[in-house]
């Protein structure tokens, strides 16, 4: 890497040129080993480990004395617009974390004091026009590199230990599309897998798995129709060319599972998202068929992109309920093995680790887009498929029963925690030009209002189930603004619970009783994890509004949400006296 204009000021070098500005050395390398090992010292990938659990056995904090739990210390971003949605990592008393405008950061986990901050240098006239920007909601730790997506199209490489550069590829043409990468990568054995937006925009979202210590694309596989010339070209369920403009994509980090050498990923809705061939979808409107393999869950060899298996869980989805919330729990139960993943459409699925069916659960309690889903097969019962017009009260809203928001699964307790929403929208289906080709245009084909079911105010609930049956063991109800951070569980019997109106809870495990609040000052959009650092415990969470989910938040409760800043974020980070 070439560094030009050097200024070197008390010790610290900056690079005017790259943005990258570093003054001590970092943590050691994180390999796959290290990744399964698990240690629960650090949480070095999105997903906590590999089992996608969110929890850590760390338990120096615990139900006992967690009234002792003060805010140790805080990093303020620069340039937080749209607030923090991303995931703090940490591996060896190393805090990392992302900002908007893909600024990374390098934080000593004990004390906050910065090692590096590299930002990413981006074309800011095209960051200004997409519509999902300009926030990051994580990174990859590997091969002793930090992985990056871009708002324009590119992965990168930042040396944990320096904060350099070390390699960057272009992998979407976003100048075109003006889509780039939001969501996490994924780090599985020599691979750095991501996926591309998709959903309304009209390309193929793609997920590529690139080569870690070189940057080499590797393989792609196109969510909108398969690859052609091998066993996953379905381009035949898309009628006409509607393939090549279809959508999709896997704008959240999938989970792998090491037991089956096999990367799990939930891909998102075609394009356009509302359809206005209503029942005749099979044959009629602009994308007839069932459109594979968007809305799906799709298995994946992560040394070449081949398909492995698939299911879809809305086939032709007609209401923005995709899959691509990329948690994918990974269980054992009475000597059998499972995979439990959740949907916008409110639904829970539960699958062998050879991705069949095994069990279908409602998690929300407002669902009427269809009458049910089989919970032997996962086949939809009583679509609700809409024509041009005007129409009520479908629930969920196009926010989802779930969001991409993380739960988190306590093998101490058994039980598996997730916020669900309870809303519905009314809506006005419209037919949008066709696309002919690739080009930056958010092709949605609908207005909608979100409101409450019934005469109700939009509410929602953590609820504590068991994962496979479904089955709840106790539910907190929020009744003005419903959590969309991220949720933690421990071996101290805690879970953690950003909530909406700003405060952190910290409640028992088993009975969801309130242990412990902080008010951190503003609505948590992001992640939270626990690590230890110098042998001590610590709770890091982001806090900051701004998503798409919670920019609707004043509209349906008002204050403290109308007054609350978009353009601003912190890290606040706690621990016991």
């Amino acid at each position: 890497m070439k560094l030009e204009n050097r200024l070197t000021v008390k010790g610290v070098l900056f690079a005017a040129v790259t943005g990258v500005v570093w003054s001590a050395t970092a943590s050691a390398d994180v390999t796959h080993e290290s990744i399964l090992k698990a240690d629960p010292a650090n949480w070095p990938t999105y997903h906590g480990s590999f089992k996608s659990w969110h929890y850590s056995a760390l338990d120096q904090i615990n139900s006992k004395n967690v009234k002792g739990l003060k805010e140790a210390w805080s990093h303020m971003p620069s340039r937080a617009t749209r607030g923090l949605q991303s995931f703090p990592l940490a591996a060896d008393g190393v805090l990392y974390y992302t900002s908007a405008y893909n600024q990374l950061y390098a934080l000593d986990g004990a004390t906050g004091a910065v090692l590096w901050i590299y930002k990413q240098k981006l074309d800011e006239d095209l960051v200004a026009k997409q519509t999902h920007s300009p926030y990051n909601r994580g990174v990859a730790l590997g091969n002793g590199n930090v992985y990056m997506g871009t708002l324009d199209g590119k992965l990168v490489a930042v040396d944990m230990k320096t904060g350099k550069l070390n390699w960057e590829t272009k992998l979407v043409d976003s100048k075109k599309l003006t889509v780039g990468f939001t969501g996490a990568p994924l780090f599985v054995k020599d691979k750095v897998i991501i996926g591309a937006q998709g959903g309304e925009w009209p390309g193929r979202g793609p997920i590529f798995g690139v080569e870690a210590k070189s940057g080499q694309l590797v393989w792609t596989f196109n969510t909108s129709g398969g690859n052609e010339g091998t066993p996953s070209d379905r381009r035949d369920t898309w009628g006409g060319d509607s393939w090549k403009t279809g959508g999709g994509g896997g704008w959240m980090a999938g989970a792998y599972d090491p037991e089956t050498d096999t990367v799990w990923w939930g891909t998102a809705n075609p394009a356009p998202l509302y359809d206005w061939a209503g029942p005749e979808w099979q044959t009629k409107g602009p994308r007839p068929g069932t459109n594979l393999y968007t809305t799906a869950v799709i298995l994946l060899n992560p040394d070449t992109g081949e398909l492995k298996n698939y299911h879809q869980e809305l086939p032709h989805d007609a209401w923005d309920f995709d899959s691509s919330m990329g948690e994918f729990v990974f269980l054992e139960r009475d000597g059998k093995k499972y995979v439990v993943h959740p949907n916008k459409g409110g639904h829970v699925f539960v699958y062998d680790r050879g991705g069949k069916v095994q069990n279908v659960y409602a998690g929300v309690d407002n669902i009427n887009f269809v009458k049910g889903v089989d919970p032997k097969t996962g086949e939809l019962i009583g679509r609700r498929d809409m024509v041009e017009g005007k129409h009520t009260n479908l629930c969920p809203a196009i926010a989802g029963g779930y969001s991409w928001n993380a739960g988190t699964y306590n093998p101490k307790t058994g039980l598996y925690y997730r916020v669900g929403y309870e809303w519905c929208m009314d809506l006005e289906i419209v037919k949008t030009t066709p696309v002919l080709e690739p080009m930056a245009q958010l092709n949605i084909g609908a207005n909608f209002t979100m409101h409450g079911p019934g005469n109700e105010k939009a509410w929602g609930h953590v609820r504590a189930r068991d994962p496979i049956t479904g089955k709840v063991k106790w539910s907190m109800d929020f009744k003005n603004g419903i959590p969309h951070g991220s949720l933690l569980s421990t071996g101290g019997n805690l879970l953690f619970i950003p909530e909406a109106d700003g405060h952190l809870s910290a409640v028992d495990a088993s009975t969801g009783k309130v242990l412990w609040r902080h008010n951190n000052g503003n609505l948590h959009d992001g992640g939270i994890i626990t690590y230890l650092a110098k042998g001590k415990q610590y709770v890091a969470v982001e806090v900051g509004k701004g998503s798409l989910v919670t920019d609707g938040y004043g509209d349906l409760w008002g204050e403290p949400y109308t007054s609350m800043p978009t353009d601003g974020g912190v890290l606040k980070v706690f621990a016991l006296d």
